[in-house]
């Protein structure tokens, strides 16, 4: 019996016998079909599922300030009141006061603006940084040209 051939399945694991062209094409077509998917998923629900650490949904969807302020105060925050509510709760509070911060903050970051690509000093491959620091000029700089 011969061995089963497991060619591309594992990009960049070298088989006997591959070219290295065909292992390039063939993970370029892997990386395409996950790009090509990745781009139709909903950011809203990422961001919800992102929530299950409250704070990176809205970090993912970049609301830096509100997604900085919940990891640091409001956790923060949340632990102190569940500590001192567990007292009067017998230790109920420790389950509830986190499950609600968390879902709070899921709903949160699913209705927050996606402010993805309105940074342009993020994202200075789309050369939005040239219009942004010139004023939407139509110029080109000199460098450029």
């Amino acid at each position: 019996m011969d061995a089963p051939q497991f060619s591309g399945m594992i990009p960049f694991l070298p088989m006997a016998g591959e070219s290295a062209l065909l292992k390039v094409v063939l993970t370029h077509i892997a990386m395409k079909e996950l790009y090509d998917a990745w781009r139709s998923v909903d950011r809203n629900k990422i961001a919800m599922l992102l929530s299950v650490f409250p704070g990176l949904g809205h970090l993912y969807k970049h609301d830096y300030m509100s997604g900085f302020c919940i990891m640091t105060v409001g956790n923060a925050v949340m632990i102190f009141t569940a500590a001192w509510l567990s007292l009067a709760t017998i230790g109920m509070s420790l389950i509830l006061v986190p499950a609600a911060w968390v879902v709070g903050v899921a709903y949160s970051a699913y209705y927050t603006d996606d402010k993805h690509g309105t940074h342009p000093w993020m994202h200075v491959w789309e050369k939005k940084w040239w219009h942004f620091r010139h004023g939407n000029k139509k110029a080109v700089p000199v460098s450029l040209k």
